[in-house]
């Protein structure tokens, strides 16, 4: 399985020079202040301890703390619950104690953070169950008290000891509050079948506590940005049948559970910014705010998906900041094409509002990070997915201890440099940079035709479907999701891996360096078709696929930009022979 790129570690290798000046290019990219002092909200801005404005570019730690089965690899019920009872039922329960004992072990550890840092991220929002640090009302030895968990608490320590080595702010996120808070049940581990954070009242007294007890604990840790009291709140309050609140007009629950919570934490904590999120997954503020402000130390959160990535997208959010006089935080974005993650940042950045990447890292492709399974788990996977046999239990443990201890690990992840260039450098940088070097020799030398440039759509390559506004989760740019996350259909057969289908009109920019300038012969390798490239600016006579044509290289860096002109050819690569040598062939 995953036969869509190599294993990890060769193809870290492989771009380890690129990695490396890319990265040192995104930490100068990403100017944004490290953490230093108490962040709180001033007018319409986030600013640290010296009143200077920050913005938090940042990246959610979905998967680790909460899974989501999507991240996994399941398309049936994702609940964190649901999963657990699969495992249980493939291993037994004492081995799915150990699973998820290495899961939490070794999803996130402090080289993910350095990396974070390293890249020039700020910031990091940790999505948090409840279960890790208190237990459900229904198991609570004596109903209305509250039995601390110390594990939840430990790791909680453990990630802010980890991004203040490295200058860097959390955001505490309660991802799955006590009975959930929506009818979107994977996202808060819900149970349709028990009282909601909204059925019982014992539920949001459990959610209070908690977020007192966590402000307690941190009202002295200037690393901690803020409390992002309630993740996506999509609950019909007014009517059952507005399944996510989206049409909700009161929200007079939504905002009575966050006028408590947030006086709970001011009785212990007078520091921290608090973080809120309407309905309708965020984004429903209607009636929220109808009674003004509650706090003087107030973040309106908000989170986009695939929609429009102009400012005209944002307006309904860059309204309520204007009336209430009050900064804005993206809490939550991403799932998209590099392109489309390239061009809200940007908006958003011009609006001086921050965001946070979601996740850093799943088994699918479109993260900075990807999971890469062992093949057993693939097997495990098929099972479930009902497309093939039952594993045995040996096999089933060996798979998921080897998912939980070594797959997940950052050492065996596989970097994807692309996402990485979309969030930080190229939302404010025009230029395209090598996604890996690209040398032509003396003698010559064959470029892969997937290995374009990174950067924009327009910048780096064009393509007609660069991204995702379509209002559902797709991956049009890219069907395939193999190898890179741009907006340019790839394909692999046989053959190898290769451009597919290309457009008249669509391009694709290659950054060449050559040993020595000369005479070339360059042969565009594909299937049948008419392309014309640009050479260092300067157009060439449009030539069939696999047709050689002259070319004169400079020595040292070269620009070459592949265009279709007709027949919607596949590339495959692009090959220089020396002049000299093509003669001599014939």
């Amino acid at each position: 399985m995953h036969d869509d790129f190599e294993t990890p570690p060769r193809r870290t290798r492989a771009l380890a020079l690129a990695a490396a000046a890319l990265f040192a290019a995104l930490a100068l990219a990403s100017g944004a202040g490290r953490a230093e002092g108490f962040l709180r909200a001033e007018g319409q801005q986030i600013v640290d301890a010296h009143g200077r404005p920050v913005i938090l570019r940042g990246v959610g730690l979905g998967g680790w703390m909460l899974q989501e089965g999507y991240m996994l690899g399941l398309t049936g019920p994702g609940m964190q619950h649901a999963i657990r009872r699969r495992i249980v039922d493939l291993i037994g329960e004492e081995d799915t104690e150990a699973f998820y004992r290495a899961w939490l072990d070794n999803y996130v550890g402090k080289d993910d953070i350095d990396l974070l840092a390293a890249w020039g991220f700020n910031s990091v929002r940790l999505p948090m169950h409840y279960g890790l640090y208190t237990l459900p009302v229904a198991k609570e030895p004596v109903r209305g008290q509250q039995t601390w968990l110390e594990d939840g608490f430990r790791r909680t320590d453990e990630l802010i000891s980890w991004a203040k080595a490295n200058g860097l702010y959390v955001i505490l996120d309660l991802h799955a509050a006590p009975g959930g808070q929506g009818n979107d049940l994977n996202i808060s581990d819900r149970d349709p079948s028990a009282p909601s954070l909204w059925d019982e009242a014992a539920n949001r007294d459990k959610t209070v506590a908690l977020w007192r007890k966590l402000a307690q604990r941190y009202r002295d840790e200037p690393a901690v940005a803020g409390y992002d009291l309630i993740n996506e709140p999509n609950w019909g309050f007014a009517d059952a049948q507005d399944t996510h609140g989206c049409k909700e007009t009161g929200n007079a629950p939504l905002r009575e559970l966050l006028v408590r919570t947030t006086r709970a934490i001011r009785e212990v904590d007078p520091h921290h910014i608090v973080i809120v999120e309407g309905n309708c997954w965020g984004n429903n503020y209607r009636g929220v705010l109808d009674a003004g402000l509650w706090d003087g130390n107030l973040v309106l959160s908000f989170h986009k998906y695939w929609n429009g990535s102009g400012r005209d997208s944002i307006a309904e959010q860059l309204a309520l900041r204007e009336r209430w006089n009050v900064p804005l935080w993206l809490g939550e974005t991403g799932e998209n094409s590099n392109d489309w993650f390239a061009r809200a940042v940007e908006t958003v950045e011009g609006e001086g509002i921050g965001w946070a990447n979601w996740p850093l890292k799943k088994l699918r492709y479109n993260n900075p990070l990807q999971v890469i399974a062992n093949p057993g788990y693939e097997r495990v996977l098929a099972y479930w997915e009902g497309k093939g046999p039952r594993p045995s239990r040996a096999q089933a443990r060996e798979a998921l201890l080897t998912l939980a201890e070594y797959d997940v690990r950052l050492r065996n992840n596989l970097r994807r440099p692309d996402v990485v260039d979309a969030w930080l450098r190229a939302p404010r940088d025009d230029r395209s940079l090598p996604f890996k070097p690209q040398r032509v020799a003396r003698d010559g030398g064959e470029l892969a035709a997937v290995d374009f440039d990174m950067g924009r759509n327009g910048v780096a390559y064009f393509d007609r479907s660069a991204g995702n506004e379509s209002g559902k989760p797709n991956a049009d740019w890219n069907p395939s999701q193999l190898y890179r996350n741009d907006g340019v259909d790839l394909v692999r057969d046989g053959a190898g891996l290769r451009v597919a289908a290309m457009q008249p009109g669509e391009w694709l920019k290659y950054t060449i360096e050559a040993e020595a300038a000369g005479s070339y012969q360059l042969t565009v390798r594909g299937t049948a078709g008419t392309v014309r490239a640009r050479l260092n600016g300067d157009a060439l006579a449009p030539v069939r696929v696999n047709q050689a044509q002259r070319v004169a290289l400079l020595g040292g860096r070269n620009t070459l930009v592949v265009e279709s002109v007709s027949g919607e050819p596949d590339l495959a690569a692009l090959q220089f022979a020396p002049a000299s040598a093509a003669r001599a062939a014939r």
